[in-house]
């Protein structure tokens, strides 16, 4: 699960190796489905923090996916959908896991200081980072 754009693209990146039958995608754009020959695709609205309507239509798709999926694992790698997505994920049982974009160098990203808690595993793609303690470091993605 991870917001259009580069969220999405380190995603694919880190997800290809999965066979298509065991991952089901999730973002905020039907065009990210071109970037996923062989695998399944669902969208769900854009959220953001400034917008608690934006947050709350996204949150239901979310669940209603995760419901329906029931996975045993959430992988994110950002932005405020794939914060919701790794904190129901985690209330329903699911694994997770979350890599903060490698767009931040200086400090984790917000929506990844939210996620930490509710992450089995949470990955920074700058070793400094994981120096300073905000993370596990074990490679970036691009």
């Amino acid at each position: 699960m991870a917001s259009t754009g580069g969220h999405f693209v380190q995603l694919t990146k880190i997800m290809a190796g999965l066979p298509s039958g065991r991952a089901h995608f999730v973002s905020t754009a039907r065009g990210d489905a071109s970037l996923l020959v062989g695998y399944s695709h669902e969208t769900i609205p854009e959220a953001s923090r400034t917008s608690r309507l934006s947050l709350a239509r996204c949150a239901w798709r979310i669940l209603r996916i995760l419901l329906r999926h029931r996975p045993s694992l959430v992988v994110s790698t950002g932005a405020a959908p794939g914060y919701l997505a790794v904190r129901l994920g985690h209330l329903l049982g699911a694994r997770t896991v979350w890599i903060d974009s490698v767009a931040n160098v200086e400090e984790v990203s917000m929506a990844g200081r939210l996620a930490r808690p509710h992450s089995d595993l949470f990955l920074v793609q700058w070793p400094h980072l994981a120096e300073d303690g905000q993370g596990e470091y074990r490679g970036s993605v691009l």
